[in-house]
């Protein structure tokens, strides 16, 4: 499967506290950047952080439940490879992040069973990476 990168901006309230985050926690490449905005390689696509005020999402974010978890709406995140995702999972737990759902395996057994985590970033976005063993069940019914 060849992807083209995405691109997609999202609000953060604390541009340094937000750049140190996506810098230090998952040890992205820094691009371009301004002093209100700042550009990252975020695992071939492309992440930009913007100053704004706190969002309402950003405040206390929607939840869905799935898999009998409450999924932050709105979140966002890539598709890792197992072996990604397991570094990413332990490096986080390191560092001590505060997960809104600890890593685990969804679906278990189940068409799309994949690996999972969500947690905030420190102005409140919601991300989510997850991992498929089958990365051909990515869209699996």
């Amino acid at each position: 499967m060849s992807l083209q990168p995405f691109h997609l901006a999202i609000p953060v309230y604390d541009v340094p506290l937000a750049r140190a985050f996506y810098r230090d926690v998952f040890g992205l490449e820094e691009g371009r950047s301004a002093k209100e905005w700042v550009d990252f390689n975020f695992f071939g696509h492309q992440l930009v952080i913007h100053h704004h005020p706190k969002t309402p999402t950003q405040e206390s974010a929607s939840t869905n439940s799935v898999d009998g978890h409450d999924v932050p709406v709105p979140h966002f995140g890539v598709v890792l490879t197992w072996e990604q995702w397991e570094d990413l999972a332990k490096r986080l737990q390191t560092q001590g992040t505060h997960f809104i759902i600890e890593p685990y395996i969804r679906f278990k057994g189940q068409v799309g069973e994949q690996a999972t985590m969500f947690f905030l970033d420190p102005c409140g976005n919601a991300l989510e990476f997850k991992a498929f063993k089958d990365m051909g069940q990515l869209f699996a019914k």
